[in-house]
């Protein structure tokens, strides 16, 4: 008998006969990742009167583990445009670290004094997310392209399907869900972008976050922000990093379990 730890769990060769390795030959074409693996959760995005507030946490969760948590998932992409990222990390980082960059290199390489706009970079990136899933290797991201362009902010937001829309509040991930209630009680329509203020902005997005971490397992309390404002062609990016969550209270869990008990001898 084989005591050898490879052969452990394996039928005995002297009675069942010798292991038949023919079904490990790959006998099929080879299949792309159909279901991300370290994943980050929501991206929450407010327009206000002279810019836009994006936000997301630095978790990244492997299955229902929080596995890394100082992964950035907001980046800066020109002088106009920071993109947010939910979904799988790897195709994150494929978006982030490969695509993205070749085409800042070659825009910035023409040196002729133009730079790529959000809406430039939304355009792009709704293509190759569109052409991805096409091929059937869709990258698992849904992403939020926040931005100064024609004098005015631009928020927008791309899928996986390369689906595509505008909204002056946004959110990808359970903030879909639970935070987008929340922004459009402040911002409900594209006319009231006008009365809101860049540190009520600031504000809404953080009680987001906060919310975000009470109902949301996969969330942390340490997030990354970005603030982008604009004046006429001149545009400032203003980044608040490791921002921790203030003032929490847990004093709602109360109530859950009372109204849980409720239900359950109901």
């Amino acid at each position: 008998m084989n005591h050898l730890p490879e052969a452990w769990g394996r039928p005995r060769d002297d009675i069942y006969g010798a292991y038949d390795h023919s079904h490990l030959a790959a006998s099929m074409p080879n299949q792309h990742t159909q279901s991300p693996v370290v994943t980050g959760t929501s991206v929450v995005a407010l327009k206000y009167n002279g810019g836009v507030v994006i936000a997301a946490d630095n978790l990244a969760s492997y299955g229902s583990l929080a596995r890394f948590t100082d992964i950035e998932r907001l980046r800066q992409v020109g002088t106009h445009t920071v993109v947010g990222a939910s979904g799988d990390i790897s195709d994150m980082q494929f978006l982030f670290e490969k695509q993205l960059e070749n085409l800042i290199i070659t825009e910035e390489y023409q040196n002729d004094g133009h730079h790529l706009r959000a809406k430039h970079v939304y355009s792009y990136l709704s293509r190759v997310l569109y052409a991805r899933r096409g091929k059937f290797d869709p990258l698992w991201n849904v992403l939020l392209v926040a931005g100064w362009d024609d004098g005015k902010p631009f928020l927008a937001s791309a899928d996986l399907l390369g689906t595509t829309f505008s909204a002056p509040a946004l959110a990808s991930g359970f903030g879909a869900h639970l935070a987008v209630p929340l922004l459009r009680r402040v911002v409900p329509d594209e006319a009231a972008v006008a009365n809101v203020t860049r540190e009520k902005a600031i504000e809404v997005v953080e009680e987001c976050m906060k919310v975000l971490f009470y109902r949301d397992a996969r969330s942390m309390n340490k997030y990354s922000m970005a603030i982008v404002s604009g004046e006429g062609d001149n545009v400032d990016i203003e980044w608040r990093k490791d921002v921790e969550l203030k003032q929490q209270s847990w004093k709602f869990a109360e109530g859950i379990r009372v109204m849980v008990h409720r239900l359950f001898r109901e």
